[in-house]
């Protein structure tokens, strides 16, 4: 009997279900390996709140939904409690759930949550008891709460929301009238005061600007307020400046001008001075700076001068002591230092784990950190002073310790000017002495981001899943990452697709060199600025590259500028000058203006609803490819996804589609494309 195809669909999702959620039990089979169904399951700790006492830690956990078994959608996010003196997780909140924003009341009786719960129409603020009890909801404003902060004595919050639609608007737009005046229709992000079981209504603070961190002093009636000209994505980016501002009537009691990019802002337990994570000028591409003032007023000062590194993370402990992360490289340091830059102190060194999301106990003898390894996504750990390591607590896939995964470790090597680089190798999981493999270059982002020892195998970067198919993976920190001092991360401004991307090909010579990379057999993927590097080794450096697989990449530098949400950010830390300045020179650092000689066969996929690079700058590509036609291109867009894809269905088509490229151009019969249509069930069936 012959099925219809809605009853294959059907057979499918069944299929695909009963595959997916039985992972666990398959992974225990001897020769098991990293699968793109294995990637889709995989949970993670995001983030970690430690009680005060350095008991509890108070930490969210990343649960995927399964393709084709759960409605499609983002990850769920669950609350958990680990109790360190028991040695035991609890579970407060599971299952379908979107926790975030974990802090530990003021009492240290609960831990609040930001959530969209039963039936809330947005995003408002819950308390759960930490000794039993229903969470129950303490503040809903009548749009989305994105941040929020407790006054001392937990009488009252400060919390970040966009003004409401106004109700003259919501009736027009009812009656079908919904023109979008671009970049002008904007509802500013609003900081409210309300008072916990009281009867006032929030009020909002008049401040100039919109409004995007917060924090209230751990001593009186002060916020910490980050406020720049216009919700504007840009404006987030390159325009945050620092306020204290009086909570009872909103004047501004002192402004600080930090000269670049805002991160963090954090007040000392005193209440006396002030931290931020800050760019050092307007041209640096992170804010991975600490800088320090009185909260009175003054000049900002760094305790940190001419660090190698970024900082990822800054906490204040006791008697004005700042604790940090600091990426270093490939690795991440702790560290503690005054704030007046003396007392420098590494309590954890690098070569451990990959630390992020500090939280300490008050006496700062504990702290609590995610951090991942080549073993393991983020997992909750815990630092003791005295001790020589973090400990980890957490193991959210058990499964994995059956997983064959193939040795990860830091490589370096010198670009054709001398510079030395570094960055992460992943070889073949069966490599063979003395064996060429397929080598594929994963770029990432940014530029102004890099790549640590820790866990890189994810929905669009193929780490263990093309390790396990036999071909070399290499993540390179090419110059204008960050993780390696300011100048080192300024090193690429002016020049894009130059010197930063001659790396890329200096790494596969590298490999080349050594007898690992097989020269004719080499690939090349990566998403936004990786994505941009995809175009460009597919293009100008297509001799070099067998095979690319690039996602919501650019493709034009001049079109990009008209067409990003972030023109100035461009502007100021990358390009370093406007396309009028130099039309020419913006074309020719261009994929599309290279197109007639790209010969690498090149999949391009893009969310369709993309703000940060156009889908434009695809469809462009893929067209002027198309038209040259000296190689196979093919063209996929996500519907609904943006800068990244973010629902299950998408990551998990991503993956399969780039392995497949890869798989069918680096190491099967090359030619023609693979078919268009996906086998969602993959190779499992036949693996396992």
């Amino acid at each position: 009997m012959i099925k219809s195809s809605k009853q294959i669909h059907v057979l499918w999702i069944v299929g695909l279900a009963l595959l997916l959620v039985s992972e666990a039990s398959r992974a225990a089979e001897e020769g098991a390996v990293m699968t793109p169904e294995r990637v889709a399951q995989l949970k993670s700790v995001g983030s970690t709140a430690m009680s005060q006492d350095g008991r509890f830690i108070a930490y969210t956990l990343s649960v995927p939904r399964i393709p084709g078994k759960d409605e499609d959608g983002t990850p769920w996010t669950e609350l958990h409690v680990w109790d360190l003196e028991a040695n035991l997780s609890r579970p407060f909140i599971t299952g379908k759930s979107n926790v975030s924003s974990v802090v530990w009341t003021p009492d240290g009786k609960g831990i609040s949550f930001l959530a969209k719960r039963n039936d809330d129409k947005v995003t408002s603020l819950y308390v759960i008891p930490f000794k039993g009890g229903e969470a129950s909801r303490v503040l809903g404003l009548k749009t989305a709460i994105s941040a929020y902060s407790w006054n001392p004595d937990g009488s009252r919050v400060a919390a970040i929301a966009v003004e409401p639609e106004r109700e003259n608007r919501k009736k027009l737009q009812e009656k079908g009238f919904k023109p979008e005046v671009y970049e002008e229709d904007l509802r500013v992000p609003k900081v409210y005061i309300a008072e916990i079981d009281g009867e006032k209504e929030p009020a909002a603070l008049n401040l100039s600007g919109a409004a995007f961190q917060l924090a209230w002093s751990p001593v009186d009636d002060r916020l910490l307020v980050s406020l720049a000209p216009t919700p504007l994505v840009d404006d987030r980016y390159m325009s945050q400046r620092v306020h204290v501002v009086d909570a009872n009537s909103g004047s501004v009691l002192a402004k600080f001008e930090n000269p670049g990019k805002l991160d963090a802002i954090k007040w000392s337990r005193d209440g006396v001075n002030i931290a931020l994570l800050s760019g050092i000028d307007i041209n640096d591409p992170a804010a991975g700076t600490i800088l320090v003032a009185p909260a009175s007023g003054g000049d900002l000062s760094s305790p940190l001068e001419n660090n190698p590194g970024h900082v990822a993370e800054v906490v204040w402990g006791p008697s004005g002591t700042l604790h940090l992360v600091n990426g270093l490289g490939v690795w991440t340091s702790y560290e503690t230092v005054s704030a007046d830059g003396s007392g420098r102190n590494q309590l954890v060194e690098p070569g451990g784990p990959i630390l992020s999301s500090m939280s300490l106990s008050k006496d700062a003898q504990k702290a609590a950190f995610l951090a991942s390894s080549p073993k393991h996504p983020a997992e909750l750990f815990v630092f003791e002073v005295g001790s020589k390591a973090p400990r980890r607590l957490t193991n959210s896939n058990p499964w994995l310790a059956n997983i064959r995964l193939a040795k990860q470790e830091p490589v370096q090597y010198k670009a054709r000017d001398g510079l030395e680089l570094e960055g992460i190798l992943c070889p073949p999981l069966d490599e063979q002495p003395g064996q060429r493999y397929p080598l594929i270059l994963s770029v990432h982002g940014g530029p102004e981001a890099h790549r640590s020892n820790g866990w890189l195998t994810r929905y669009s970067e193929p780490g263990q899943t093309a390790a396990a198919r036999g071909m070399a993976v290499f993540v390179p920190n090419y110059r204008g990452s960050t993780g390696r001092g300011v100048e080192f991360s300024k090193l690429s401004q002016g020049d894009p697709a130059g010197k930063e991307f001659d790396d890329l090909v200096d790494a596969v010579d590298h490999f080349i060199e050594i007898g690992l990379a097989d020269r004719e057999k080499i690939g090349v993927t990566g998403g936004s600025y990786g994505g941009y590097a995809t175009g460009w080794c597919s293009t100008y450096y297509s001799d070099r590259f067998a095979a690319g697989v690039m996602f919501v990449g650019i493709s034009n530098k001049v079109s990009k500028v008209g067409t990003t949400d972030i023109p100035n950010e461009e502007y100021l830390v990358h390009a370093r000058k406007r396309p009028w300045d130099n039309w020419q020179f913006f074309l020719e650092r261009s994929p599309v203006y290279h197109a007639e000689k790209g010969q690498t066969p090149l999949l391009i996929l893009h969310g369709e609803d993309d703000p940060r690079v156009n889908v434009g700058q695809s469809r462009e590509l893929y067209r002027h490819l198309k038209i040259h036609g000296k190689a196979p291109v093919r063209l996929v867009l996500y519907p609904g996804e943006e800068h990244g894809n973010r629902l299950a269905a998408a990551r998990y088509d991503y993956n399969l589609r780039m392995l497949r490229w890869f798989e069918h151009y680096l190491k099967g019969p090359g030619g023609e494309p693979p078919s268009t249509e996906l086998d969602y069930k993959l190779e499992t069936a036949e693996e396992e």
